[in-house]
């Protein structure tokens, strides 16, 4: 498994994470076995958020696991806190009480990463800036990140923080490609031509903020898998082909397609099937060409200008 250097040069990790947020529906034997086969893949990094299973997903792991310092030490572990039912909290208060509570479900006394969960409209950077410090000189997050936020939000937070953002998770696959298409069709009086997101991607390339992907798989909102989907008929033509010639599964192909990005995108998998994550880990060793990478974007229903 290739290494990843995130916030360039912050933290060294798997450019491949376990995504937990479907780990409170396994027992804690199978938990297990999903994180020890990570670990054999050369997956170390495992991303949690306090809102995954009402806080069993991080519960469950640090028992599956037998945390423990030994243990920890082997392991990076992010988190992210923020979402409250019905509403965002990003007050100094919340934001401490919640790593609070997630350091006492994984049986830890740190986090190696701890984001910020979708944007608060209502945020005061101030207050984020002084639970960030407050956790930063206790010991207890040593690297900050956001997910889902575009290059003002980020701006905002960083005018006030004493602490680099060194991660933005953001929704990415091969048939959810908007922060991509934009910057192809420069120019364009079409839909794809229109930056909804503050051209997010350039932003983090000359930031040094690694990209999380999460939802890879997924089109839509959680609509559903693009492998083997009849919708994505050509796509999955393409990606099958690629496979056979790579001796490999579409879903490897899949993941491989992000990585081929040179922003250096770190991907985050929710599976939690042993078998399937091992097919995934193989997408670290294949380096698709620029052909193949752009026939796959075109595949997936894409346009060039």
């Amino acid at each position: 498994m290739k290494k990843i250097a995130l916030g360039a040069g912050a933290l060294n990790a798997s450019e491949i994470s376990l995504g937990c947020m479907r780990m409170a529906d396994l027992s804690p034997l199978k938990a297990r076995t999903m994180i020890e086969t990570a670990l054999e893949e050369g997956i170390d990094f495992f991303d949690h958020a306090d809102i995954y299973g009402g806080g069993q997903s991080e519960s469950i792991f640090a028992e599956a696991i037998g945390m423990n310092p030994s243990v920890r030490e082997n392991l990076l572990l992010q988190s992210k806190c923020g979402i409250r039912k019905g509403s965002f909290d990003f007050s100094r208060d919340h934001i401490l009480s919640s790593v609070d509570g997630i350091l006492q479900r994984l049986k830890t006394d740190y986090l190696d990463v701890l984001l910020l969960h979708r944007p608060d409209t209502l945020v005061e950077p101030e207050e984020v800036a002084e639970a960030f410090s407050r956790l930063h000189s206790s010991g207890k997050v040593r690297h900050f990140g956001v997910s889902n936020q575009n290059p003002m939000q980020i701006e905002l937070l960083n005018r006030y923080l004493g602490q680099r953002i060194i991660a933005n998770q953001l929704q990415l696959s091969l048939t959810n490609t908007g922060m991509i298409d934009a910057g192809l069709n420069v120019n364009m009086e079409i839909d794809r031509s229109v930056v909804r997101d503050g051209s997010i991607l350039d932003y983090c390339r000359l930031k040094d903020i690694t990209i999380q992907a999460w939802s890879p798989m997924q089109f839509g909102f959680f609509e559903g898998v693009f492998i083997g989907h009849p919708r994505f008929a050509k796509l999955n033509t393409v990606l099958d082909r690629i496979a056979s010639e790579r001796e490999v599964t579409a879903t490897a192909v899949a993941i491989a397609w992000i990585l081929r990005h040179p922003a250096r995108i770190q991907v985050i998998v929710g599976t939690m099937n042993p078998e399937r994550l091992r097919d995934i880990a193989k997408a670290s060793n294949v380096a698709l060409t620029r052909q193949e990478w752009y026939e796959l974007y075109l595949a997936a229903g894409n346009e060039l200008p």
